[in-house]
């Protein structure tokens, strides 16, 4: 798995695992820089790598993504086929880190920015074992139509999201329409933090609430 993701090695005993999935036509390696400044020295970071795709929106352009995207418009058609793909790799890239690191998956907080946040969100309330958490960072809610069915788990994990009121990419409302969605799953362990001013980005604030989230976690 290394191949596919920069990861941030523990210098001690390995005790919790952060899987962070990056934003569209990104990698892996500037996310890594930052939350290797946020975690002890026991958790392992694992900043997965996305393969470059035919993607719609970019007339078919070769782009770094989880799943294609045609559309950012709010009532856009997804290509769920490609989406629940990228949910069961997901799913497998758990297993196998879990078993090769013996660290549970009540140890492993599954994360991301922008799609990959929206794929990290539905993979977790999708998967077969509880995590120790959720956090995600300008995202959007895919495939809500199958909420809350698909939600076989993780609705009672402490999930942060996090999202900048002026981000022209994926708008606020976006945010919020996910936000409504998760308040209602899990009423007790979800909180929404929101950034005036902020953009399709990271703020000060935000990585400090990120690293305080980690670090609650993962104490």
């Amino acid at each position: 798995m290394s191949e596919d993701a920069f990861i941030v090695s523990p210098t001690r005993k390995h005790t919790g695992t952060i899987i962070f999935l990056h934003g569209l036509g990104e990698n892996g390696e500037n996310w890594k820089h930052l939350l290797s400044k946020m975690v002890k020295p026991n958790i392992k970071v694992v900043c997965l790598n996305a393969k470059k795709i035919p993607l719609t929106l970019n007339k078919g352009f070769p782009t770094a993504a989880w799943f294609d995207l045609a559309s950012l418009d709010e009532n856009k058609l997804e290509d769920e086929s490609t989406i629940m793909r990228a949910v069961d790799k997901l799913h497998d890239i758990i297993d196998e880190e879990i078993a090769s690191s013996k660290v549970s998956s009540t140890k492993t907080m599954l994360a991301g920015f922008s799609q990959g946040g929206a794929l990290a969100m539905y993979a977790a309330l999708t998967y077969h074992k509880r995590l120790a958490a959720v956090m995600v960072m300008s995202s959007w809610p895919v495939l809500r139509h199958t909420m809350p069915d698909a939600a076989i788990n993780n609705t009672n994990t402490p999930m942060l999201q996090c999202h900048g009121t002026e981000d022209p990419v994926i708008f606020y409302k976006w945010g919020l329409i996910l936000s409504e969605a998760l308040k209602e799953m899990n009423p007790n362990k979800y909180e929404f933090k929101s950034y005036e001013g902020l953009m399709h980005a990271v703020n000060e604030q935000e990585l400090e609430d990120v690293k305080n989230f980690i670090n609650k976690i993962f104490p």
